[in-house]
C-alpha cells in the first residue's frame, strides 16, 4: 500500500478577483513542516508533467469538497506555482473566495504520496525529492507556520493593506485616541 501524506507548504497568493482566479505557490522549496519534511526542488516535475489536470482543488482535504480546478502548474526556483479558479457554482467554493478576500483564510496544504526520499538521522527531517501529487487543499491551519496567503487582490485592496489598516486601528484604540467602529 502506498503511503499518503498531507504537507502544508507556504502559499503566496498573488491575486484573486471575483471570477474566484487566484494564483501563488502551493509549496516553497527548502521549508521544515511541522511534519518534518522538505521538499526540494524538483519534487513535482515527474508528478505533474503530463497530468497536471489530475490534480485535485480541495476544500480543507476533502475529497468529496472539491471547490474548483488549476489552470496551471509548474515548478519555478522558488516552489510549486499554481493557477486556478474557485467554481462560483459550488457553495463551499464561494465561502472560501469570501474567506480568501477577508484574509480569514490563508493556507494551501498538498497531498501526495512521497516516491523518493531520503531521511536526516540526527535531525529525523525527510528531504522529498520526488512525490505524487494528487490535491492541493485550502485549510485552514497548515502544517507549516509559514504557509500563509500573503497578497489577495480583490476590490483594489490586498491582504497586506487590511492588514496594516488593522494594526493602524488597533495601535489608535490601545491609546483610547477614539474608538474605531
Amino acid at each position: 500500500m502506498r503511503e499518503r501524506k498531507k504537507l502544508a507548504v507556504p502559499l503566496t497568493l498573488k491575486s484573486l478577483d471575483e471570477s474566484g482566479r487566484f494564483a501563488g505557490y502551493a509549496s516553497v522549496f527548502g521549508v521544515v513542516d511541522a511534519q518534518r519534511d522538505i521538499m526540494l526542488r524538483g519534487a513535482f516535475a515527474d508528478s505533474i508533467r503530463g497530468r497536471a489536470a489530475q490534480v485535485r482543488l480541495l476544500w480543507q482535504h476533502k475529497q468529496d469538497e472539491p471547490i474548483g480546478y488549476f489552470t496551471e502548474m509548474f515548478e519555478d526556483a522558488r516552489g510549486l506555482y499554481v493557477e486556478g479558479r474557485l467554481l462560483p457554482e459550488v457553495a463551499r467554493a464561494r465561502e472560501a473566495l469570501a474567506l480568501l478576500k477577508a484574509g480569514a483564510l490563508r493556507g494551501l496544504s498538498i497531498g501526495y504520496s512521497p516516491t523518493r526520499y531520503t531521511v536526516d538521522p540526527e535531525t529525523g527531517v525527510r528531504r522529498l525529492s520526488a512525490v505524487d501529487l494528487w490535491e492541493v487543499s485550502l485549510v485552514t491551519f497548515p502544517a507549516n507556520a509559514q504557509a500563509e496567503v500573503t497578497v489577495v487582490k480583490a476590490k483594489s485592496i490586498d491582504i497586506q493593506m487590511l492588514a496594516l489598516v488593522r494594526a493602524v486601528e488597533r495601535a489608535i484604540q490601545a491609546c483610547h485616541i477614539w474608538e474605531i467602529k
